[in-house]
């Protein structure tokens, strides 16, 4: 490439013998792709289709595993297009439009996760003023800001990134996320400290309230024997997506920041685990823990068994 084409282009240097696996690549990661599309598309349907599943808990679901489809169309589209193409590049506003998508949506997971964790307090913890709290209106609020608040917050660093004047054209990885720091000519106090700020909101504080929340579940539910189950059902689904969500998270926002020279097959593995663990990991959860999700889902099923034969 000319040095105006690698003024606009970025490449990525993250694929580990992508030219001679390349269909190899390409067929599993559209077989994924295909499931979390179905799998989650199904779920959300499940649950807007049947009436007695419009209640907070499962409007919840529904929005974290719409997240998980918008995660997964910004995402692999582009990897299937570079698994074929013979150079991986991606232009720099597409570079940034996807690394705004990447933790738009990652900061909005962790709110959803967060509301979720209050929605069970209030439930099993104050179940007299359930309905009280959790009307339609509080319900509309929460889902307003666990899309706007992030959107807005992050916005902030792409356009300060836009600002920033970038020396290097190649990334490590296969995507755009944190790692697009590395090609600044000079790292940006400023955008260190507001992600630093941007951590705290999104990771942090989801985390602790979570923590919170779900030692109090615990309390009541060892106090009461009678809602010990009924917390148990509900609640360790959002335990178990929480704790695979985090544990990914982590190692993607620290990896840039501690700067540690991984092999390229390592870092290959772990963004493949990001991309594909917890948008898979979602409906599989929800489908299966959830008790009236998953009643649905077999009369879905046996509905087309019945219908093919």
């Amino acid at each position: 490439m000319d040095y105006r084409l690698n003024m606009t282009y970025i490449t990525f240097g993250g694929h580990v013998e992508v030219h001679e696996y390349r269909y190899l690549y390409f067929v599993f990661m559209f077989t994924v792709y295909m499931l979390i599309i179905s799998s989650n598309v199904t779920i959300v349907c499940i649950i807007i289709i049947n009436k007695n599943l419009h209640e907070p808990m499962y409007i919840f679901i529904a929005a974290l595993l719409i997240n998980s489809v918008l995660f997964s169309t910004a995402i692999y589209p582009k990897l299937l297009i570079d698994f074929l193409s013979v150079k991986q590049i991606i232009s720099y506003p597409a570079c940034l439009f996807q690394w705004f998508s990447y933790y738009w949506l990652g900061g909005s997971d962790f709110l959803l996760l967060s509301i979720m964790a209050y929605d069970r307090y209030v439930s099993i913890c104050n179940p007299l003023q359930y309905t009280t709290i959790m009307q339609k209106t509080t319900v509309n609020m929460f889902l307003f800001l666990a899309w706007i608040l992030p959107a807005c917050l992050f916005s902030v660093t792409i356009i300060l990134s836009a600002m920033t004047e970038i020396c290097k054209f190649h990334l490590k990885g296969i995507l755009c996320n944190s790692t697009v720091q590395t090609l600044y000519c000079v790292r940006s106090r400023t955008l260190n400290i507001y992600g630093l700020f941007l951590l705290v909101i999104y990771v942090i504080l989801p985390v602790l309230f979570i923590l919170f929340t779900y030692t109090r579940i615990l309390v009541v539910s060892y106090r009461c024997r009678g809602v010990r189950r009924r917390a148990a059902q509900t609640c360790l689904p959002h335990l178990l997506v929480l704790i695979n969500f985090f544990c990914l998270s982590a190692y993607d926002v620290l990896l840039p920041r501690l700067e540690l020279d991984s092999p390229q097959i390592v870092r290959l593995v772990m963004t493949l685990q990001f991309v594909i663990y917890h948008p898979l990991f979602n409906p599989i959860i929800y489908g299966l823990k959830m008790r009236r999700i998953y009643d649905h889902l077999k009369k879905l099923i046996f509905r087309m068994l019945i219908f093919n034969r």
